[in-house]
């Protein structure tokens, strides 16, 4: 789960060190353009909607009792824990989110920057909305009309080929040892 409030931030039941500088989301229509020869305008097609991007800047700074690396190694190990192969997937609770109707996410992105002679580190992750599709699997039932249609259209097209070439196709060509 996910939590964000003004100054508090809690992925996975941790609260991320720092200071919540922006939390930014942002959401695209999504929009096929089509090429015409003859035509330099392209026709546009709304095919719905992008997944929004939640992007947190966060900044760090040496406390107390944790360095800024310390608190940086605490994130990295909620993006992504040693062995993990895919990235897991939070709820998340916040106002503004929940006004834009996010409430999964996946923690897309980890982008770290300092600058020189500053005593901050800044910190910018990147959420991307998570809303899974359900598959539904069905068993495919064969034709027998197809199955024996396929074999009479091969078997007439080897009318057209050499006849010594269609004997060799019909023999038996040789058996792995």
């Amino acid at each position: 789960m996910i939590f964000v409030d003004d100054s508090i931030i809690k992925v996975g039941g941790v609260i991320l060190p720092g200071i919540v500088k922006s939390l930014e989301i942002k959401t695209d229509a999504r929009v096929e353009e089509q090429e015409v020869e003859g035509n330099s305008a392209k026709p546009k097609q709304v095919t719905g909607y992008e997944d929004a991007k939640i992007t947190l800047e966060i900044a760090l700074e040496d406390g107390e009792t944790k360095t800024k690396e310390s608190k940086l190694k605490s994130i990295q190990s909620l993006f992504r824990k040693s062995g993990q192969a895919k990235p897991q997937v939070y709820d998340i609770v916040n106002e503004h989110t929940a006004i834009r109707g996010i409430k999964r996410v996946i923690f897309k992105s980890l982008t770290t920057k300092e600058v020189n002679k500053k005593s901050e580190l800044t910190v910018n992750i990147e959420f991307w909305e998570y809303v899974p599709i359900n598959i539904t699997a069905t068993k495919k039932s064969k034709d027998k009309k197809s199955g024996s249609s396929s074999k009479k259209s091969s078997s007439q097209s080897n009318l057209n080929l050499d006849k010594d070439y269609n004997n060799y196709l019909s023999s038996s060509r040789g058996a792995a040892p």
